[in-house]
């Protein structure tokens, strides 16, 4: 967790002094284009980060709108005045976000932050309100035509006066985020980055046994291609005219089955050559989850295998992307007759590895993939960020396979450990 200083709390009224926390100073600016969900992402950061939050829209837009469009020579946003307007409204921004830092000591920032993402004297100007605190910033961003359709639904009236800029890639670090995901997959990928981990029970059971073997999901696991999966379905679904919520309501599952389950039978050979097509083109620009690259090298390579329910083309492109080792045991949907949530997929794993399955450890992120395993007889470490916790029902759930690791035994066996 984010670390905190213990100071002397007064209760007014004539309570008495008790110890209580304070944490420590923390801007976060919360960037990225009209339509991008940064303002939902902002609200829900400063919820879970118990921050202030000062949106830009929220500071200067009632102002803007409220002066009359013929003194401006036009809307606020296209006015000739425009670049004074910009300079005015981040000033404000910038002041008002300072004074919640050193009154508050906890502020999230949200606007489009164009220039500042840039560099240069806006950006310096940022950081400068922020001193000594250096902000973190986080920028969402997406498909162009799921922000324009975005747009188009909210219908703010400034969006129709918002000149078209297409999106540049920012010139200093961010946390980039995909608008493909919800606020809460993607405050699973923040939250740890800013220090708000889930805890680790060391005295969890499962850190008593011992294992033969790892078997790892991909998508989801190893794999950061949560957005490039939402996004290849997301087409799919506009390309076949089929409800997103059905595929929401699948996830883990092999295309096949979501297939079958959309269309009639004489289009499933065709949807599925589509959607394979979208979804291997997709992927590109992968990141392994947090810590699933050093998890993955640490079992030793005869230990470890891969269980997807993904097919050879589309699991082979994203482990390529993401920068993985092919292990020697590699099931995929193709292999099976039976997908997960049925536990074929796992067992052949283990046979094919010669091991039993119930001395099997196994890294799900999906409630189809857990039930497998656990029909396998398998022990289930899950990881957020993709599915509701709630819905996690594993052995043991964490947050990113950073908080743990593989020890070998003087039995030649692997135990799990709290790292």
């Amino acid at each position: 967790m984010t670390s905190m200083t213990p100071v002397t709390c007064y209760v007014y009224g004539g309570g008495m002094p008790s110890s209580c926390q304070i944490p420590d100073p923390l801007a976060v600016v919360v960037a990225g284009p009209a339509g991008s969900g940064k303002s939902t992402l902002g609200r829900a950061l400063a919820a879970q980060l118990r921050a202030a939050l000062v949106d830009l829209d929220s500071v200067t837009t009632p102002l803007l709108d409220a002066l009359p469009s013929e003194a401006l020579g036009g809307h606020w946003l296209t006015s000739p005045h425009a670049g004074a307007i910009r300079s005015g409204r981040y000033a404000a921004l910038r002041a008002t976000a300072a004074d919640v830092l050193a009154t508050a000591g906890r502020v999230v920032v949200v606007a489009p932050f164009t220039a500042e993402l840039a560099g240069g004297d806006e950006w310096q100007a940022l950081r400068d309100a922020f001193f000594p605190t250096e902000p973190v910033v986080v920028h969402v961003d997406g498909d162009p035509a799921v922000l324009a359709s975005r747009r188009a639904v909210r219908g703010a009236p400034r969006d129709a006066h918002r000149p078209e800029t297409p999106s540049v890639a920012p010139a200093i670090d961010v946390l980039g985020v995909d608008a493909e995901l919800t606020t809460t997959q993607q405050l699973a990928r923040l939250l740890p980055a800013l220090g708000h981990r889930r805890p680790v029970d060391p005295g969890a059971a499962i850190f008593a046994r011992e294992f033969d073997a790892v078997l790892f999901d991909l998508d989801g696991t190893l794999v950061d291609s949560t957005a490039s999966v939402v996004r290849s379905w997301r087409r799919f679904a506009e390309h076949f005219g089929v409800p997103m919520q059905a595929l929401h309501a699948n996830h883990g599952q092999p295309a096949r089955t979501l297939v079958s389950l959309l269309l009639p039978a004489d289009r499933h050979a065709e949807a599925l050559a589509h959607v394979t097509d979208l979804e291997v083109r997709d992927a590109v620009g992968l990141h392994p989850i947090r810590g699933a690259d050093v998890f993955f090298d640490a079992v030793p390579a005869d230990r470890r295998a891969i269980v997807t329910s993904g097919s050879v083309p589309i699991a082979t492109a994203r482990l390529g992307a993401a920068g993985y080792e092919r292990p020697a045991v590699f099931v995929t949907v193709d292999d099976v007759v039976n997908g997960k949530p049925d536990p074929e997929p796992f067992l052949l794993a283990a046979e094919r590895m010669g091991v039993d399955p119930s001395r099997c450890l196994v890294v799900e992120d999906a409630p189809a993939g857990i039930a497998a395993a656990r029909a396998a007889g398998c022990a289930v470490i899950a990881l957020t960020g993709t599915t509701a916790e709630e819905e996690l029902t594993a052995d043991l759930v964490v947050d990113g396979l950073d908080v743990l690791r593989i020890e070998a035994t003087a039995r030649g066996t692997m135990r799990l450990a709290p790292a």
